[in-house]
């Protein structure tokens, strides 16, 4: 599948990709999905598929690039699309002249940091002010009762 910039078209389906990609995490009362108008507002979102069956939303945190959201259709899982979406936004990234780029996820969902781990990305122990300041509101959303989470980087250069 082809991963391509979101089209307007595009963004209006994506809340239904995450929110479809989110019942994966089955008992965990995580966030509604985004809107298409706070998709319209990132830096960049990628797709994977016409229609899409995955997206990634990339912003800038501390002048770097910054992985906000990932998310596949169940009905599309396990064919790579997760990894050629995250792959892209990297060459997206290092193509802007960004040294690295960050995210921030669950530490032990199988297809979250482990995932994250096989594509180059490494655990942070020393956070940014504006990573801190996402932790922190991930706190406020309620994400860390939900378990361990864990802000990564990888680097590009």
């Amino acid at each position: 599948m082809t991963v391509r910039v979101a089209s307007a078209e595009d963004l209006a389906l994506l809340p239904a990709v995450e929110t479809a990609a989110d019942e994966m995490f089955d008992g965990m009362d995580l966030p509604p999905a985004g809107s298409a108008g706070e998709l319209a507002a990132a830096r960049l979102v990628l797709v994977a598929g016409d229609p899409p069956a995955g997206f990634a939303r990339v912003e800038i945190v501390d002048g770097l690039a910054h992985l906000e959201q990932l998310s596949v259709h169940p009905e599309h899982g396990r064919r790579g699309l997760g990894g050629a979406l995250v792959e892209a936004a990297c060459a997206w990234a290092a193509a802007e002249g960004f040294p690295a780029i960050t995210l921030i996820t669950f530490a032990d969902v199988p297809w979250n940091a482990p995932f994250y781990a096989r594509h180059g990305f490494e655990p942070l122990t020393e956070l940014t002010p504006g990573l801190g300041e996402l932790r922190a509101h991930e706190g406020e959303l309620g994400l860390d009762a939900l378990g361990t989470r864990v802000v990564m980087r990888r680097e590009l250069r």
